[in-house]
């Protein structure tokens, strides 16, 4: 029998098991005597906030990858690089673990992490009892990989804060690089609003 046929709710805090006054109604509520937190039967719409956020995501995806990263000044002039181009140009360089690590960050793992997100959003909304064990480990793989992704941004970070040679080379963050930053701040975001809960409450 689940927590919510018996009336109780962890609270995410503190773990606590709380007695939930009525569950019947999804999203109801009441405050941990522990730690004092509100606990949820459910996170109030959780789908639509999770699909509002995934969407999101996906339209600050586009600029990321296309606009610039980051751009190099330098007495030659400014080059201006993308997360695709960066990613050739290590790699043309000899450097491919950079480029692998770069490519796995900014690309992979982002659209992974979409994908996922995607992929339980529907089966939840369908509320299907299929793989349901395997849905809730998906889901804590995109708890793991979300912090990854963040690799991107700091070595621009890094690079802008090091790399000044006496004012011939200077290293400034692009658009992309705030796009991207909106990319990872957002998809984590959608993964705190998902309630894998949800995925428990199938048809039957």
């Amino acid at each position: 029998m689940r927590a919510i046929e018996q009336g109780v709710a962890t609270c995410p805090a503190c773990h606590q098991m709380v007695k939930i006054p009525d569950t019947s109604s999804p999203g109801q509520s009441t405050i941990c005597p522990r730690c004092q937190s509100v606990v949820h039967s459910r996170i109030p719409n959780s789908i639509q906030q999770t699909w509002a956020l995934v969407i999101a995501s996906i339209v600050f995806y586009i600029p990321a990858n296309l606009l610039p990263m980051m751009h190099v000044h330098t007495f030659a002039g400014v080059e201006s690089d993308t997360i695709i181009s960066g990613v050739i140009y290590f790699i043309k360089s000899g450097s491919y673990l950079i480029g692998f690590v770069i490519l796995i960050a900014s690309i992979i793992v982002p659209i992974t992490k979409l994908i996922i997100l995607i992929y339980l959003l529907i089966s939840v909304q369908k509320r299907s009892s299929l793989r349901q064990h395997e849905r809730r480990k998906l889901y804590r793989l995109t708890e793991i990989i979300g912090r990854w992704s963040m690799v991107d941004v700091y070595v621009v970070g890094i690079m802008v804060a090091l790399v000044h040679f006496g004012g011939l080379t200077e290293i400034k963050a692009g658009a992309g690089a705030n796009f991207f930053l909106l990319v990872v701040v957002v998809t984590m975001l959608a993964a705190m609003r998902f309630d894998p809960r949800l995925i428990w409450d199938t048809k039957e």
